[in-house]
C-alpha cells in the first residue's frame, strides 16, 4: 500500500526571489510575480539573501528581483552587496525602484542589474523584463559584436563647433534635422570633409540609432556612468560608425532617468566630443532637464524647432521666460519652424509673421513639409540624402549646412 506522502505533488522548484526590506512594501510587485510564476517564486529580507545566495538551493534560480526605495538608501553597501553575489553565482536581476536618488539608482545599476523596472510597476513592465531576460542574444546583439567603430587616431586636437537641436514639442523634427544635419555636414565635402559627431542625449527615448539603423549599446551607459575617467580612447570606443563618415553616440540599450547624469557629465562628454571633432550635434531631449544649462553654455548655436501651432507658441514662450528668469543665455536660440508653408501659401505665411510677433522671436529657418518620404527614410535607418535627395526638407536641410560649414571655415581663416 502506497502511502499517503507519495500521493501528494512534488512543491514546485523555485525560479525566482524577490529581495526587499519588507515585501510587503511593493503589493503590486507580489501580484505581478503570482501572475507570472505561481507559487515558483519565494521573497527573501536583505538579512537573509546572502546566506540563501550562497546555498545549493540558490542554484535553481533564474532571476531575483530586488526592490529598493527612498528608506534603503542608507543600506546601500549590504544591497550592493546582495546584487554582487548574484551576478558572480550567475543570477540575473531585475532592480525595483520607488523614489530612489539618482546617484544611488546609478550606483546599483552599474554594479550589473539586468534590467530597471521603476515602482509602482507600470503594466506589464515586470512580464517584459522577464521576457527580456529570458531571450536570447538576438540581432542587436549581434551588431554589436560587429559594429564598426571609429578607426582614426583621437589627438584631442580639434575645437568642434557645439550645434544642439531641441525639440519646443512633441513631433516637431528635432531628431530628424539632428540627423540629416549630421550627414550633410558629415558629407559636405569629398576631398577634405570635416569630422562630424553626432550624440544622442535624449537618454529615454532617443531615436538616433533607429534613424541610421545603429544598435544601442551598452559601452555608452558605461561611459555615462564614470564620466570622470573619460579620456579621447574611452569616448571614441563609446561611438559607432555610420557609413564610414558620421560617428554616432547612441542612446543606452536601457531607459534611463535623464537626471542620471548632471552638468559636470555632460561638460566632459562635450569637452572631449568638441576636441575629436569639427562638428558636434547633439539631439536633445524635448524635457528641460539640470545639464540643459551645460549644453546651452557650451553651443555656438542652438536649434529650437517648433511648428505653426499653439502648443510650440507656448512651449517657446515657457522656454524663453524660464532661461530669461536663470539668465542663461537665451540669445543663442536660433527658431526652427518645421512642416512651414510653402511660398504661395500668403495666409499661412502671414500666420508665421503674427507668430513671431507675437512672441517676440525671429524665425530664421523654415523647413518645408517632407511629407512620407521622411516617416520612410527614418524607417529605412538611411538619411534623405541616400533615398530622397530631391526632397525639398532635405534640400533645405543641405542649405543648412552648407551655411554653417562656410561660416567656420570663414572664421577659421580669419582666425589663423
Amino acid at each position: 500500500m502506497s502511502s499517503v506522502a507519495a500521493l501528494q505533488p512534488e512543491p514546485a522548484p523555485i525560479v525566482a526571489c524577490t529581495i526587499s526590506r519588507d515585501v510587503s512594501n511593493f503589493d503590486l510587485l507580489i501580484e505581478d510575480m503570482e501572475t507570472e510564476l505561481g507559487e515558483s517564486w519565494g521573497d527573501l529580507t536583505f538579512d537573509d539573501a546572502i546566506l540563501f545566495l550562497n546555498q545549493p538551493d540558490a542554484d535553481s534560480l533564474e532571476f531575483v528581483a530586488v526592490a529598493v526605495d527612498s528608506d534603503d538608501e542608507s543600506d546601500l553597501a549590504r544591497i550592493s552587496g546582495i546584487i554582487t553575489t548574484a551576478k558572480e553565482k550567475g543570477v540575473k536581476i531585475i532592480l525595483i525602484a520607488e523614489e530612489v536618488s539618482p546617484i544611488a539608482l546609478h550606483q546599483l545599476l552599474k554594479l550589473g542589474a539586468d534590467d530597471f523596472v521603476p515602482y509602482p510597476l507600470p503594466e506589464n513592465a515586470l512580464h517584459e523584463a522577464i521576457e527580456r531576460l529570458q531571450q536570447a542574444p538576438g540581432p542587436d546583439a549581434y551588431m554589436e559584436q560587429n559594429a564598426a567603430t571609429p578607426s582614426f587616431k583621437p589627438k584631442g586636437d580639434r575645437n568642434g563647433v557645439i550645434l544642439p537641436v531641441h525639440g519646443l514639442a512633441g513631433g516637431t523634427g528635432a531628431t530628424t534635422l539632428a540627423v540629416n544635419l549630421a550627414w550633410e555636414l558629415a558629407t559636405i565635402s569629398k576631398d577634405n570633409a570635416p569630422r562630424v559627431c553626432l550624440l544622442d542625449f535624449d537618454f529615454q527615448y532617443g531615436s538616433v540609432s533607429t534613424y541610421l539603423d545603429l544598435p544601442r549599446r551598452e559601452a555608452v551607459y558605461e561611459m555615462l556612468a564614470d564620466t570622470a575617467s573619460i579620456d579621447n580612447v574611452s569616448f571614441l570606443q563609446s561611438l559607432l560608425t555610420f557609413n564610414d563618415k558620421l560617428h554616432v553616440m547612441t542612446a543606452p540599450s536601457e531607459m534611463l532617468p535623464l537626471d542620471i547624469v548632471n552638468s559636470e557629465d555632460i561638460n566632459r562628454v562635450l569637452d572631449v566630443a568638441r576636441a575629436n571633432f569639427d562638428f558636434v550635434v547633439v539631439d536633445m531631449p524635448s524635457t528641460v532637464v539640470q545639464w540643459t544649462e551645460a549644453v546651452l553654455h557650451q553651443a555656438d548655436v542652438y536649434f529650437a524647432t517648433m511648428e505653426l501651432d499653439m502648443r510650440s507658441a507656448q512651449n517657446t514662450l515657457r522656454m524663453i521666460r524660464a532661461l530669461k528668469g536663470e539668465e542663461l543665455p537665451f540669445e543663442k536660440l536660433r527658431y526652427v519652424l518645421n512642416r512651414a508653408p510653402k511660398f504661395t501659401d500668403l495666409s499661412g505665411k502671414s500666420r508665421v509673421k503674427r507668430l513671431a510677433e507675437s512672441l517676440d522671436i525671429s524665425i530664421e529657418l523654415q523647413l518645408p513639409d517632407g511629407s512620407k518620404q521622411v516617416t520612410q527614410s527614418n524607417d529605412h535607418g538611411l538619411p534623405l540624402a541616400e533615398t530622397a535627395a530631391k526632397n525639398p526638407l532635405r534640400k533645405e536641410v543641405a542649405k543648412l549646412a552648407k551655411s554653417i560649414f562656410e561660416l567656420n571655415s570663414a572664421a577659421e581663416a580669419a582666425g589663423a
